[in-house]
């Protein structure tokens, strides 16, 4: 007959099991209830790094440098430039020289009666800057400008079809039909009112406000004009503000038949000067010479493949709608900086 085990012995065996037992149970217990907490933490911290990207309001500038003989200067860093925000300082969070970004451009065609000698010239040496400038990842779209405003190619990266609506360009001195909406198939701008002849600065609206100002990025917008208005509903301030609230860079080649005027000559290159520089770009005088208009097409498509790209987070904060007055300095004195004077401190489109 077996022996049963004395108590003592049971006793032993049962706590060697309990010592062996509890620390893992209570340790698988454990591991549950820590998890948790871990994900929430890293949940609130994506969730944090979120909120700032989307509150953060940086300003982004493209800008050219130039030496005194209007040489483009580059390899530059961040620490040759300073930037002033309506006079303070500003601390720079990135910069760049940025000549491969995507590029999205306005091509402007004045076909009033006092083009009619150079827009033939205009749309052969426009169509071969397109060809030259334009990369895969680019966009164009092109309006032409008289009596009306016409959108004769919405935005598209095809070289073909931005030359095709280039040679669609006629010389208008009578008025147009048409009531189509930019953006959706073109046709005509409607601009109801006074007496009309070149209605350039509602152009320059039109395409800053329902075109440039829906794309990001890089953009400029290209003036072949001889800078006369005559008709626009809107002053020449409304189209730099829509210029400078679409962050579009704005250039005039200053094409005239100075034949046209005859005696009385023509004076809209003030105001040419004043949209250009208020914006960060220029004029270049070119009349009706076939050679300078391809050189003045060589120089901008020089400067925007030559751009620097500087980005600030403003001191001041408050998106109020105002204009923010912004310098941009080198530190060698001797250095141009082309770039536009400011910006209107709105919310950022999502």
């Amino acid at each position: 007959m077996t022996k049963a085990p004395s108590f003592s012995v049971l006793f032993v065996l049962l706590l060697a099991f309990l010592v062996a037992v509890l620390p893992a149970a209570r340790a698988q217990q454990a591991t549950p209830s820590s998890a948790p907490a871990a994900n929430q933490s890293s949940s609130d911290q994506d969730q944090s790094e979120t909120t700032l990207k989307v509150n953060v309001n940086v300003v982004q500038l493209f800008f050219n440098v130039k030496d005194k003989r209007g040489a483009l200067i580059p390899n530059l860093t961040k620490t040759d430039f300073q930037i002033l925000e309506d006079g303070k300082p500003q601390n720079i969070k990135y910069f760049a020289a940025e000549s491969n970004l995507p590029l999205t451009l306005g091509i402007l065609i004045d076909s009033s009666g006092s083009q009619a000698r150079v827009l033939d010239m205009e749309k052969q040496v426009g169509g071969d800057f397109l060809s030259q400038i334009l990369r895969d990842k680019d966009l164009a779209f092109v309006m032409s400008f008289d009596v009306n405003s016409e959108l004769l190619q919405d935005f598209t990266s095809s070289v073909h079809s931005l030359k095709a609506a280039l040679n669609e360009a006629r010389i208008n001195v009578a008025g147009g039909g048409g009531g189509g909406i930019p953006g959706l198939g073109g046709g005509t701008v409607p601009t109801p009112g006074g007496p009309k002849g070149t209605v350039l600065y509602d152009a320059v609206y039109l395409a800053a406000h329902d075109e440039l100002a829906q794309q990001v990025g890089r953009k400029a917008m290209i003036l072949l004009t001889d800078g006369e208005d005559q008709g626009s509903q809107l002053k020449l301030k409304d189209a730099i503000e829509a210029a400078q609230k679409s962050d579009s860079i704005v250039y005039v080649l200053l094409c005239a038949d100075r034949g046209f005027y005859g005696s009385f000559g023509f004076s809209g290159d003030g105001e040419m000067k004043k949209l250009t520089q208020e914006t960060g770009g220029r004029v270049i005088e070119v009349g009706n010479k076939f050679d300078k208009l391809k050189e003045g097409f060589n120089q901008i498509a020089n400067e925007l493949r030559s751009q620097y790209n500087i980005g600030y987070t403003p001191v001041n904060t408050a998106l109020d709608g105002t204009f923010r007055k912004v310098e941009i300095h080198a530190s060698n004195k001797d250095y141009k900086i082309q770039s536009r004077n400011g910006y209107y401190a709105v919310p950022k489109r999502d």
